[in-house]
């Protein structure tokens, strides 16, 4: 059963599938981020279990094809390590399921928040598209928005 889920699902579709994937999500904490499919499926656990899945998929596609999954301690070690590890296709897409996992974690956060704080939805729209794409870039951009509205510095929450 697994030999047929990797003869389906490589590296390349499952990238476009992720990357496809999360769009809908991402729209729906911009334009419906006080309703109770985002409440369900992206300000939950549903999100973290699924991306989990994936990765798990990921490092067994690893281990089959002969990959050393220690391998990627090495990043640590230098640059050109990294880019080493960057030249493999399935090293790759776990750090982008890594990097939209917690991109979408950051984004629900944010707009939870943004609700509390009513920030208007142009603003906190503008800081997701904004982590969606660059990730710490907007959430100082939405932190100094934040400070418009909450009234107050802080540098915790």
């Amino acid at each position: 059963m697994l030999i047929d889920l990797e003869n389906y699902f490589g590296p390349e579709i499952i990238y476009l599938w992720l990357t496809f994937g999360v769009l809908p999500f991402w729209l729906t904490l911009i334009f419906f981020p006080n309703s109770r499919l985002c409440l369900i499926f992206i300000s939950s656990i549903f999100l973290p279990i699924i991306f989990s899945l994936i990765y798990g998929y990921i490092i067994y596609l690893l281990i089959t094809n002969g990959q050393n999954i220690f391998d990627s301690i090495d990043l640590y070690l230098g640059i050109e390590n990294l880019h080493s590890l960057f030249s493999n296709d399935i090293f790759l897409l776990i750090f982008w399921v890594h990097f939209l996992a917690i991109n979408l974690f950051l984004g629900s956060w944010v707009s939870r928040d943004a609700l509390r704080y009513t920030v208007p939805k142009f603003f906190s729209g503008i800081s997701l598209i904004s982590i969606y794409f660059t990730g710490p870039l907007g959430l100082v951009l939405y932190w100094f928005i934040r400070i418009f509205y909450s009234k107050k510095i802080s540098l915790h929450d």
